[in-house]
């Protein structure tokens, strides 16, 4: 018996196999809209998973204060261990990975952003905010997403371009800071060396519909709740270049401190380094005793930056504190994002500067000193405003959070040419031999 499709006219079967449900226009919108659902849904889950982990060592740490001397190192050795034993490519990060993803679209599904890379990050980020890491989760979904998107379209049976992943990233950034114009401009100015028109509706589409799942399960919320000073002109035209200079500097020297200890020429560690469950063990005893002396530097560092905008007081040291856990926890090797982290550094050096300038609207300067800061790590101006303006509601100051971080990402030229996500990927593709 002769299949349905063979019965009816020939031009209507060439219609139905272009325009039909089984036709590449349709797969491939299947597969953006199930993988930008998927992305959503992961995004929130890995979020509340993140949040527990980070509440249950807090919780910890309250009861027994000594307990992180112990529980951090030991957790930084095994993670490490762990991660190099069944996941490498899951280390740091993930959005070095994504990067290097690009370069070659279809190898990457079964290793840069593969399955088994997507579910190590998941977990072992949940592990690293349970021994009090200072890590993020806003990497790590990236890469997460960037796995979904792939296999989804592999799913479909459609080919895999660089704009796939590009997408997926782009579309986790909105599901996990729930910023959907920060996840098109993390796109363009980040994943993206050179923006195709053709990559347009598919950022877009992905980003819109994960925003959409993450706004209508997790509810219309503000990252770090609503900020409505502002700055007079002649205040902006003070502050944002002396905010953008620190940041920039701060956030120059972040990046080049880890594109250094990547290499065998970092001082007396490339012993170490050969070593990396020692190494770790050291970068966690580092972080455990930062975090039991000061109490402020442990995890995301969300909550007290949240404080900070709001007008709360930190010790003057707190910055340098949490640059410094920071840095420990990057350079370990352990799966963890820098985002939350670096906007918390920021905040610190923002209270800094709101002392020097006591009589300016401290919320607003705590800000440029985030923008500027994060600029000055991630060397994405257009990203780190979008992201402050969108997370804090901050629209009022946009003007001076621009100057902040144009001056933050020339100053921070100066400090370190090469980008710190770029100079990450290009170490990616050199072990894996795809440079």
């Amino acid at each position: 018996m002769k299949p349905l499709t063979r019965l009816l006219p020939r031009r209507f079967r060439i219609l139905l196999r272009r325009h039909g449900p089984e036709a590449l226009i349709w797969r491939r919108r299947v597969a953006i809209l199930g993988g930008a659902v998927l992305v959503g849904l992961v995004a929130l889950v890995f979020a509340d998973m993140a949040d527990r982990a980070n509440a249950l060592f807090h919780a910890l740490y309250a009861r027994f204060w000594w307990a992180p001397l112990i529980a951090t190192p030991l957790g930084f050795a095994a993670i490490v261990w762990l991660t190099n034993r069944f996941a490498p490519l899951a280390r740091g990060s993930g959005i070095p990975q994504v990067m290097a993803a690009t370069k070659n679209p279809e190898a990457a599904l079964s290793t840069f952003v593969s399955a088994r890379a997507a579910v190590a990050k998941f977990f072992l980020t949940a592990m690293a905010l349970l021994v009090g890491a200072s890590v993020g989760r806003e990497g790590p979904t990236v890469q997460i997403a960037a796995s979904i998107m792939g296999r989804m379209h592999r799913l479909m049976r459609i080919p895999i371009r660089s704009s796939v992943y590009i997408a997926g990233g782009a579309a986790g950034v909105a599901a996990a800071f729930n910023t959907p114009l920060a996840g098109v401009a993390f796109a363009i100015e980040e994943l993206a060396a050179a923006y195709e028109q053709r990559m347009t509706l598919l950022v877009m589409a992905a980003v819109l519909i994960a925003g959409m799942v993450s706004l209508g399960l997790a509810g219309d919320y503000i990252y770090f709740g609503a900020m409505r000073q502002t700055l007079g002109v002649t205040e902006a035209l003070i502050v944002a270049p002396v905010a953008g200079v620190f940041g920039g500097v701060a956030g120059g020297l972040f990046s080049r401190l880890m594109l250094s200890a990547g290499t065998t020429q970092f001082g007396p560690l490339p012993w170490l380094r050969a070593r990396p469950v020692l190494f770790a063990l050291g970068c966690g005893g580092v972080v455990a005793v930062l975090g039991t002396a000061t109490g402020l530097t442990w995890g995301t560092g969300y909550e007290t930056a949240h404080g900070i905008i709001e007008g709360s007081d930190v010790p003057v040291w707190f910055g340098l504190a949490k640059f410094a856990t920071t840095l420990a926890t990057a350079v370990s090797g352990l799966p963890g994002g820098i985002f939350a982290p670096s906007l918390s550094i920021g905040a610190g050096i923002g209270d800094l500067l709101r002392s020097v300038f006591p009589d300016y609207p401290p919320g607003a300067v705590v800000l440029l000193g985030m923008v500027a800061y994060f600029t000055g790590v991630v060397r994405a101006p257009l990203t780190a405003v979008i992201i402050i303006s969108e997370t804090t509601a901050s629209r009022g100051l946009m003007m001076p959070l621009v100057a902040a971080a144009l001056v933050g990402d020339f100053t921070a030229q100066f400090v370190c040419k090469e980008k710190l996500y770029h100079g990450l990927s290009q170490r990616f593709l050199r072990s894996s031999g795809q440079e």
